[in-house]
């Protein structure tokens, strides 16, 4: 399979826990260097999703690829950002960030140069030699981000990334992810709950259905992506955008 256009396409997905079914025939393209958000009510499939993405979960029908190659375990062109950050707490920022490419066995200098490179991307700079318990938790997720954009995959899967942040911290990192999906040429798959963060952030929202979850709709939202980060929030379209969402999602709701 050849496809020049879309960096992950997910084909007639089913996946069930037991007598569960959480997917259904779930498809779903991910075009190249741009933010897709997935966005639904709670259990309706969007960490499963990804997690199948990630090659972490083994669906009982249906195919993903990524860059035109089918998938079926995790990957150097995947990387994933975890939701509870999952940093060793023995290791310094440092090692941590440069952890997966230890694990690809590159040269330890090459390894904490390219570390400290994404280090200072994220904000961290001058933080390399602290522990995970020294920051706060936003700077813990500001390190497995970096980590992930250290071994340079052309994917990045990111759960619910900034959920245990709060909402000044939330704010600036949403605004930082804008300028890493600029920056990067790197193709993003966000799975969040907030509708006002899917529309701000995204290329493109695939909203889903509780389970057994399907694509219910996908939405582009346009013209305020090309405005500066201050003014996105006060465009009306993204007001509209955000409005038609919550309609299309208030029935599912309890």
């Amino acid at each position: 399979m050849s496809d020049n256009v879309n960096a992950v396409s997910v084909k007639g997905i089913y996946k069930n826990y037991g007598d569960v079914e959480a997917l259904r025939d779930m498809s779903l393209d991910f075009p190249k260097g741009q933010l897709t958000s997935l966005l639904g009510p709670s259990g309706c499939g969007k960490t499963t999703l990804l997690k199948i993405i990630a090659g972490l979960l083994q669906p009982n029908q249906g195919e993903v690829y990524v860059n035109g190659q089918i998938v079926s375990e995790p990957g150097p062109d995947r990387a994933f950002v975890f939701q509870d950050f999952a940093l060793m707490p023995w290791a310094s920022v440092l090692r941590n960030v440069a952890f997966g490419l230890e694990l690809r066995k590159v040269a330890k200098s090459e390894r904490e140069d390219i570390a400290r490179k994404y280090i200072k991307e994220v904000g961290l700079d001058g933080f390399e030699n602290s522990y995970p318990h020294e920051l706060s938790g936003g700077m813990r997720q500001r390190v497995g981000l970096a980590r992930a954009l250290s071994v340079d995959s052309p994917v990045l899967l990111m759960d619910e990334p900034f959920s245990a942040v709060d909402e000044q911290t939330r704010r600036k990192f949403q605004e930082d992810l804008l300028q890493l999906v600029k920056e990067e040429s790197k193709t993003f798959i966000f799975v969040t709950h907030s509708i006002e963060e899917a529309v701000y952030v995204s290329d493109q929202v695939a909203i889903l259905l509780p389970r057994p979850s399907r694509v219910s709709e996908i939405i582009k939202p346009s013209s305020f992506k090309n405005k500066d980060v201050d003014s996105i929030r006060k465009d009306s379209e993204y007001l509209d955008t955000v409005e038609k969402i919550w309609k299309s999602l208030r029935s599912y709701v309890e």
